[in-house]
């Protein structure tokens, strides 16, 4: 497989026969994703990311997906330092789950588990996590692994349901940060992302209400809203001045 989903370089399906001897080595190196200036997020990590980044949504092809941002410049992750840790508080799921994604070739009916064969900490020498054990059978590392990523598909899917409504009572609009930085230079515009707008939510139907407040949705649109403040956090990160 090509390069994929942001982050993957070779996303290969795990199979005993292949990766018998091979054995994850993790460490907190984030560099794979030091250019990823904004991330898928699952609705259930809202309330958590929230607190760190502005909560947006996006189009991806005719779904609409929420990310959080994590950056305002192109291929530039504010919250990745120059020796690839972390320095944010919340680590996307999207992210945690690396080098190991889901593949789907049936859209979404059955998924492989796939493995980056091209992260760092992957090697035959036993460093680590085995993903098999002698006898070829799956070791409780990986099947902690299988559990974690069911669970984030799980998520995901809840997710599309929520967004899938978002469009259909047309809930959202095409929003715009602009900054200039302080340094000088051109105004610089951050866009090609979604908002809710706030009177179209507020003119839903008493039923429409109910459901959102029901399904919890509503929660998530304040948090959503709410987030949106953390902008100017991020152009303040990159000394300049928000618009």
């Amino acid at each position: 497989m090509t390069k994929q989903l942001l982050i993957y370089g070779n996303a290969t399906p795990v199979s005993s026969e292949r990766h018998r001897n091979w054995a994850i080595d993790a460490t907190a190196d984030l560099n794979f994703a030091k250019t990823v200036n904004s991330v898928p997020l699952t609705a259930v990590e809202f309330f958590n990311a929230a607190e760190t980044y502005p909560v947006v949504f996006t189009k991806n092809g005719d779904t609409v997906i929420p990310l959080a941002v994590m950056g305002v410049k192109p291929e530039t992750n504010l919250f990745i330092d120059k020796d690839g840790k972390f320095t944010g508080t919340y680590l996307p799921a999207f992210f945690r789950r690396y080098p190991f994604v889901f593949s789907s070739n049936d859209d979404g009916a059955n998924f492989l588990l796939c493995l980056d064969e091209t992260y760092p900490g992957c090697n035959t020498e036993g460093k680590g996590e085995r993903l098999f054990d002698d006898e070829g059978k799956q070791t409780e590392y990986l099947g902690k692994v299988l559990e974690f990523l069911k669970e984030y598909q799980m998520n995901f899917s809840r997710t599309q349901t929520f967004c899938a409504r978002l469009q259909e009572w047309n809930l959202l609009e095409p929003m715009e940060a602009k900054f200039t930085p302080k340094s000088g230079g051109e105004e610089i515009r951050l866009g090609g992302f979604l908002a809710v707008n706030r009177e179209k939510l507020k003119a839903l139907t008493p039923e429409q209400m109910a459901e959102l407040v029901k399904s919890d949705g509503m929660e998530l649109l304040y948090t959503h809203l709410q987030s949106l403040r953390k902008f100017r956090e991020l152009i303040a990160k990159v000394g300049a001045e928000a618009k």
